[in-house]
């Protein structure tokens, strides 16, 4: 029996499954595309919108952010607080939280649809297999004496959706570790922008110096027409 004739007594829920397999693979491509162009180191421009906080004040950061055009979160949540700085750091950390919650809903977005195939995949094989072996108990039912090309017919869509669940579950959770883990890498890189923005804005106030006492004058005396 070769691959087609496998694939014929797979029966119907196979292609179920085939069509399951297309949609995992299209949205783990999908996915990694997307967090590649997201995923860009966004240090460099991190620490040069630091430097220009502590120099020229936060709006001049925020021209400099915005000039860059970074993709990643972590520049959106940093552009957040940056224009928001004028109001004062608690106004900067709310609008930043804002913008995390919506980067986390891009970072990890499709995740969950790659986790319900993972999970799914192997219950449409082990149906696939019931239905099949139920095939093989039919024939006994019919035939006293069945062969093994009618027995095999149940047996073979058995094992296929069995195979075929099981390959679909196995890539669906490779894929969605795999994504979690530069999703977490981003996200965690924006968390800490938002940790540390708020430090940006509070300039320590420089210690006044202590007061020096002045020298005492010395004492002149003073003599007129040569008397002291």
């Amino acid at each position: 029996m070769n691959v087609i004739d496998l694939l014929r007594a797979a029966g119907p829920l196979l292609w179920v499954l085939l069509a399951l397999s297309v949609y995992v693979v299209y949205l783990s491509a999908a996915r990694a595309q997307a967090l590649s162009r997201l995923g860009a180191d966004a240090r460099t421009l991190i620490e040069r919108a630091r430097a220009v906080t502590a120099e020229s004040g936060p709006a001049a950061a925020l021209a400099e952010v915005d000039r860059a055009a970074h993709p990643s979160p972590a520049a959106q949540v940093l552009r957040a607080g940056l224009a928001r700085a004028d109001r004062g750091a608690e106004a900067a950390q709310a609008a930043m939280q804002s913008a995390l919650l919506t980067e986390d809903a891009r970072l990890y977005a499709g995740l969950g649809a790659l986790g319900t195939a993972a999970q799914i995949g192997p219950l449409l094989g082990l149906l696939g297999t019931v239905i099949g072996m139920v095939r093989s108990f039919l024939v006994f039912s019919q035939t006293t004496n069945p062969t093994p090309a009618q027995l095999g017919t149940g047996i073979s869509e058995a094992l296929v959706n069995t195979a075929a669940g099981l390959a679909v579950a196995i890539i669906a959770y490779v894929c969605r570790n795999a994504l979690r883990l530069k999703a977490d890498r981003l996200a965690l890189q924006a968390e800490q922008v938002r940790e540390d923005l708020p430090g940006w804005l509070t300039r320590p106030v420089p210690a006044a110096r202590p007061a020096v006492p002045a020298a005492p004058l010395p004492d002149v005396a003073l003599s007129f027409g040569g008397t002291p």
